[in-house]
């Protein structure tokens, strides 16, 4: 059913309407008198996970035209500031209440607080307020963002590590630290940390500071793993679980560590480091310096240390003194015996020392020395004494021999006192000069080994010992001495009076090397070689350490201070440390080793006491060399040689090596075989000789037919002296075993009258280091060949047949005999002789041709069975001799030749001690060898059978 429309109104009704409303709109208008208004501040607060801001006071806009429509409303918020992530809205018009809220989702890490400016405006003539609105003055909104914990600790190291002393209970060991990235005080901060690992003696507070709870023992445990976690204020765990390693370590003791108690050395291998992973324990106490001193003991070898061994003489040459030096105590030998009697160290590993017991004294033997007091001259001795009393105890004096006893110069100790007496021989001058030097020394008495040098030089005197030089104290002056023909004496451990013809002021302690060298005094240089060490410490720095380290070392290299203020450095320097022994042949033995330290903290005071280190190093026993003397043992030379001005070489072809032996382990797969057994290899080395010594044996050398000669000039060109006596020749000096054998090949022996001489014996013997590696003996004899005369031989053998024996006398031995260029001599045998011979030869002739036929009749009817047996009719000579007839003539001349081939053929043969019958024996070989060939019938008539084995 359709509705019916409703009228339209009338006109007058619409002409109404439009007046009332432009009424009301000129009101609205007028009314519109007042701005909104707003609080000056407002603080709001919104959460990380909401949009909307809580503000106080409450977000209300009021409008004093209100309630008017419009003019008394709120339309709208304007907030002002640049990315400010809030809008404003309007809740309720009428009331003017609004609302903030966030655009975006807010992050409190990112920013915590927000602050900005908000406006307010009314709606002016219509619903929209953009006609004639109206706005309040600006607010100030400052809106904080409230954190959420969304996230959870996190430790700033993945794991922790720390060290303990066992036995010890700390404060705090080591802190663990978690940090969190919220924002806000209650959910960044870690409230608490936690040990997850169970029974375990630690324990961790809120600051993450772990201790001990009880006393940890590194026996039971050495290291301890643990794990902590964190929480946060919001009671949130960590994600990951931190690992904490803590390590005992056993009791500190400050000191040195990772040293050895005993380094072996090996000869002959160079510098040997002692300390090479030594490290300082300072059980982490703050260092602000270290010093460390290495001393080195070497007073128990030798003379104080490790030095040469050579003679004194053989020593000053060394160092450069020259000749002229004089050893009063030589090692004992047949030439220099005057020290025979002397009690020595019992060893020659050492040195040659001497102990003077206080009974016991030397005699120099005449013409040694010579001592001029107006010339300058040395005296250089080693000595050990103690504190033996007060008296007067002398080490060398030139007394009176006979009569008197004066004292003309002497050398003595009393108490700790050194002194040296030097008494003027007379002169026109009859004043006082000054005769006796006083040294005060504490070496004298403190019975170790000292080096004393003493440089005379009148009227001055002056004293090194161990290199270092003093002046005397005090020097008394005297009158020279009276005039008087007396010989003197020297003696060495107590003076000679003459007059009473006894000994007095014995010495008691230890001498070794005293020397006198006249002539000439001893400079610094020479004192210094003297003196020096062969063994001691060394250091060679490294390049890339030791900066800062301070290095100091005595004369001696016995001691070797280090001083840094970096433990480090100081290590490195410390581990290059090494020993070093320059000898070929060491003394071996121990010498002990020292290691003393000061540690200083910042307050300069020592704050760590570092114990000594107290260790050894042992010299190995070095390979002991082996000197062999070979060559021609024995010869013979005619006597016109010996006789000669030349004379006779006894060591024409001397030969000197020397050798070591070694172990040589065998190599391949023997080494795994029990049975096989090591190889001993000898190698030859090279090394010095300081003395070769020839004695004669049997009856001394007689000075009036007999000597020893060489060519002095070319042997001291090579630096070796020779000393002659009636016992033989000694050639002394350090020297190549080359210049020795060329020195010994210039030795000669002499006798212009060899007719009574048959023979001479010689020995040779060759040491180095003074005595200590000796050589075998070599042993030389030299027969003489005599020239016979004719007539005495044949007269001789006429009127004495009975010494023609049936038997064969072969040549002369002579094997391993030099007979270069012999001379041939002739002896005529007798007609008689002759008769005899060639009588005998015939029967003997004819007995043989009579026995050959028989056998022959016997064995020819066998000779077509077996034609072998013919050699059974060779004759059987084996108890036939065959004697050389000793009378038969021969060439002189034409022979000679073959007399050398014969002699060499016939080394092998027996030796004849009866020169007459050598001479007669070798004639008839050179005439066999001449005519053998060309005379076969000459040749049977020199031999005669011994038929006293046949039977007839």
């Amino acid at each position: 059913m359709l509705r019916r429309p409703a009228p339209a109104p009338a006109p007058a009704v619409w002409l109404l309407l439009a007046a009332l409303l432009c009424d009301c709109g000129v009101w609205a208008a007028r009314a519109n008198k007042h701005k909104p208004w707003l609080e000056p501040t407002y603080h709001g607060i919104v959460t990380e996970n909401d949009n909307t801001v809580l503000l106080d006071p409450p977000l209300i806009a009021l409008d004093k035209d209100a309630p008017l429509r419009f003019a008394g409303e709120i339309c709208g918020f304007k907030i002002h500031g640049q990315n400010v992530p809030f809008d404003a809205v309007v809740v309720d018009k009428s009331t003017g209440e609004g609302l903030i809220r966030s655009k975006e989702k807010l992050d409190c890490e990112l920013q915590k607080d927000y602050t900005f400016t908000i406006q307010a405006y009314d709606c002016g003539r219509g619903p929209d307020g953009s006609a004639n609105a109206k706005k309040s003055h600006k607010a100030t909104v400052h809106i904080q963002v409230n954190d959420v914990n969304e996230y959870a600790p996190v430790f700033k190291e993945k794991s922790y590590q720390a060290s303990v002393v066992e036995g010890r209970r700390y404060e705090s060991i080591l802190r663990v630290e978690a940090v969190d990235a919220d924002c806000s005080p209650q959910f960044s901060q870690i409230c608490s940390y936690e040990i997850v690992t169970p029974d375990v003696p630690f324990t961790v507070d809120k600051d993450g500071y772990i201790k001990n709870t009880e006393k940890l023992n590194y026996g039971k445990e050495h290291q301890y793993k643990l794990t902590v976690t964190a929480y946060d204020c919001g009671k949130k765990r960590a994600t990951e679980d931190v690992l904490v390693k803590i390590s005992i370590k056993p009791t500190c003791t400050p000191g040195w560590q990772g040293w050895n108690s005993r380094v072996e050395y090996e000869p002959g291998t160079g510098a040997l480091a002692l300390f090479p992973s030594a490290h300082l324990e300072t059980c982490d106490e703050p260092v602000a310096s270290v010093q460390v001193t290495v001393e080195l003991e070497t007073s128990h070898i030798g003379k104080g240390c490790d030095r040469d061994t050579y003679s004194e003489k053989s020593l000053h040459r060394l160092c450069g003194a020259g000749s002229g030096t004089a050893e009063l105590l030589p090692a004992p030998s047949c030439s220099l015996n005057w020290t025979v009697g002397l009690p020595t160290d019992n060893g020659h590993d050492s040195d040659q020392v001497f102990e003077f017991n206080g009974t016991q004294a030397v005699r120099i033997p005449d013409g040694l020395v010579s001592v001029n007091p107006k010339e300058p001259f040395t005296v250089s001795l080693w000595m050990r004494h103690g504190p033996f009393g007060r008296r007067k105890e002398t080490i060398l004096c030139s007394s009176d021999k006979t009569d008197m006893n004066r004292h003309h110069f002497s050398l003595f100790v009393h108490g700790c006192r050194f002194i040296f007496l030097l008494r003027q021989d007379p002169s026109g001058e009859k004043q006082y000069k000054p005769a006796e030097f006083h040294w005060k020394l504490a070496q004298v008495c403190d019975e170790e080994w000292h080096h004393y040098v003493l440089n005379v030089e009148i009227p001055r005197v002056t004293l090194s010992v161990d290199g270092v030089s003093h002046e005397p104290f005090s020097v008394t002056e005297d009158y020279p001495l009276h005039p008087a023909r007396i010989e003197t004496q020297l003696v060495v451990g107590a003076c000679w009076q003459g007059g009473d013809l006894r000994m007095t002021q014995f010495f008691r302690g230890d001498l070794a090397g005293l020397t006198i060298r006249a002539g000439k005094l001893t400079d610094k240089k020479v004192i210094d070689c003297l003196y020096t060490c062969k063994e001691g410490l060394d250091l060679q720095v490294p390049e890339d350490g030791g900066r800062g380290v301070k290095v100091q070392a005595n004369p001696g290299r016995s001691v070797l201070t280090l001083e840094a203020e970096d433990v480090g450095e100081l290590e490195k320097v410390l581990q290059h440390v090494a020993y070093l022994n320059s000898r070929q042949f060491p003394t071996p033995g121990v010498r002990r080793l020292r290691l003393t330290s000061t540690v200083r903290c910042l307050s300069e005071a020592a704050c760590a006491l570092i114990p000594p280190v107290d260790g050894s190093v042992m010299v190995l026993q070095p390979e002991e060399p082996k000197i062999s003397l070979s060559g021609v043992h024995h010869f013979a030379r005619a006597a016109s040689e010996f006789e000669s001005s030349e004379g006779v070489f006894l060591f024409p072809e001397l030969r000197i090596i020397s050798t070591i032996t070694r172990e040589v382990e065998p190599n391949g797969e023997g080494d795994e075989d029990p049975t096989v057994q090591e190889s001993l290899v000898s190698e030859e080395i090279v090394h010095d000789l300081d003395t070769c010594e020839v004695t004669v044996e049997g009856e001394e050398l007689s000075p009036e037919q007999e000597s020893l000669e060489v060519d002095m000039a070319r042997v001291q060109h090579k630096g070796i002296e020779v000393s002659r006596s009636n016992l033989g020749v000694v050639f002394t000096g350090v020297d190549t075993m080359a210049s020795y054998e060329e020195a010994l090949h210039l030795l000669r022996y002499r006798n212009w009258n060899s007719r009574s001489l048959l023979d001479r014996k010689f020995k040779l013997v060759c040491s180095e280091l003074n005595g200590r590696y000796v050589s075998n003996e070599f042993q030389v004899e030299v027969n003489v060949i005599h020239t016979a005369n004719p007539m005495e031989h044949a007269s001789h053998m006429a009127a004495q047949p009975q010494f023609v024996h049936p038997e064969h006398r072969s040549f002369v031995d002579l094997s391993g005999h030099n007979l270069a260029n012999p001379h041939p001599f002739a002896v005529v045998p007798s007609t008689a002789t002759v008769v005899i011979v060639v009588c005998v030869s015939f029967l003997v002739f004819m007995i043989i041709l009579g026995v050959f036929r028989i056998r022959a009749a016997h064995q020819r009817t066998m000779r077509d069975q077996d034609t072998g047996k013919e050699s059974e009719m060779d004759w059987d000579d084996s108890a036939l001799t065959i004697t050389v007839n000793p009378m038969e003539t021969y060439e002189d001349q034409h022979s000679e030749e073959e007399e050398e081939e014969e002699e060499e053929e016939s080394e092998d043969g027996e030796e004849e001690d009866d020169v007459t019958s050598a001479e007669s024996e070798s004639s008839e070989e050179e005439e066999e060898g001449e005519h053998g060939d060309q005379q076969p019938a000459n040749r049977q008539q020199q031999l005669e059978w011994d038929d006293s084995t046949l039977s007839y």
